[in-house]
């Protein structure tokens, strides 16, 4: 993927070959002198018991310059917690496996419920957002890194990549966004970005014009990807969505509180592979399913939050408009392919765009019948307007966890 395009609204950072993991780790070293610099692991018990987070412990205990590594554990019972603080033990840096469902962290949850400010649900936005509280309470870091634990390609560049542009104290970026192809080696991955998400921006446009919002979307390689880098400042004041948007979520929080110079997306990998969701056609509130009509609803509500107005008629529009352009789009997606050696299964892509452009309708009724409802978790300012012993309590409480049952 190597070139030096720009696309003229947030920077691109390529990955030309020119420069080797040692010399960046060597630089990152001396940036994390004074800028240190955490990464944060939100991961399901049964991510330990899967293929991909050993190798991802073994490449950590690698990397020199992270000062800390905060694992948020969610559906796990005490065993199992106890065996997380083992599997985690050989990080040499500071860590912390934070056990979202312990009776502590329970009781913290009911504090909230009572002031009206827990989040909703539980899942990957919940467990991210507790893991920024826990950081922020720590007040010792500069930059924050996130990836999924569940990558399967996993090598310790991808994340010297990731945190180069937010921790070098020379550039702009408060925001970095990974990006990189989503390829096995036999096919095409990333179903939900190359025949929901692309295509949908680009309808998007057509149906209610141009849109800054949507240009700025369009700019990112993968919107979808889960790796983030930020700076710690911004993330007090972060609001994080709880449902499937998560990814879409952050990156219109950057759009509403960071100028475009100050966000940049960064290729850190030249092939991604991670556990695949099912399409769940026949349930929709899982799988790509759910997480397709989530994703629609972020962007809709961000649209309309900037003066869109939705009615019936233009979701209409808007599906025909997809499904025309998804369908055109498959056709290059299909020469892309078939010209690199790799495999499309042109009926089940077309299956999955007929399920998408349903869903369109599906999240555009949702959002119709009620505009007002957001899956946005609290942020951390406002928790701490509302509580102000919250963050040491929920520091204390992890760190207390981590005693009575180490």
């Amino acid at each position: 993927m190597a070139d030096f395009h720009q696309n003229g609204n947030i920077t691109t950072l390529h990955n030309l070959r020119t420069r080797s993991l040692d010399d960046l780790t060597y630089e990152l070293t001396a940036f994390a002198e004074t800028r240190k610099i955490s990464l944060v692991l939100p991961s399901l018990y049964s991510e330990l018991e899967g293929p991909a987070l050993e190798h991802i412990v073994d490449e950590l205990t690698q990397v020199p310059y992270l000062h800390r590594v905060i694992i948020g554990l969610d559906q796990a019972d005490e065993a199992q917690y106890r065996h997380a603080i083992e599997f985690f033990s050989r990080l040499p840096q500071q860590h912390m496996v934070l056990w979202n469902d312990s009776p502590r962290m329970k009781a913290l949850g009911a504090r909230l419920e009572e002031k009206g400010i827990a989040p909703e649900e539980p899942g990957k936005g919940k467990n991210v957002w507790t893991c920024m509280g826990y950081l922020i309470a720590c007040a010792d870091t500069s930059v924050m890194a996130l990836h999924d634990c569940d990558i399967l390609t996993y090598d310790r560049e991808l994340l010297a990549r990731l945190v180069y542009p937010a921790a070098h104290p020379g550039f702009r970026y408060q925001m970095v966004k990974g990006y990189y192809p989503r390829v096995d080696g036999t096919k095409l991955n990333g179903r939900v970005t190359r025949l929901l998400v692309s295509p949908l921006l680009i309808a998007l446009k057509k149906v209610i014009g141009d849109r800054d919002y949507l240009d700025y979307l369009r700019s990112f390689r993968y919107p979808l990807s889960g790796e983030f880098a930020m700076r710690t400042p911004m993330l007090p004041d972060l609001r994080v969505p709880s449902d499937w948007g998560l990814e879409i979520g952050v990156l219109s929080e950057a759009w509403r509180n960071l100028a475009p110079q100050s966000v940049c997306q960064v290729e850190i990998s030249d092939a991604y592979d991670h556990k695949h969701q099912d399409l769940s056609p026949e349930d929709a509130s899982q799988g790509l399913s759910r997480m397709s009509t989530d994703i629609c609803k972020a962007i809709f509500r961000k649209l309309a939050s900037d003066g869109t107005v939705f009615t019936p008629n233009m979701f209409r529009s808007l599906k025909a408009t997809y499904y025309r352009i998804a369908l055109d789009l498959l056709e290059s997606y299909y020469a892309d392919a078939k010209m690199n050696g790799l495999s499309v299964d042109r009926h089940k892509e077309e299956k999955s765009v007929e399920l998408f452009a349903e869903n369109i309708i599906r999240a555009g009724t949702v959002f119709l019948e009620n505009p007002q409802a957001t899956p946005f978790i609290p942020t951390w300012s406002r928790v701490h307007a509302a509580d102000p012993e919250f963050l040491s309590d929920l520091k204390a409480a992890a760190l207390q966890d981590a005693e009575e049952f180490s």
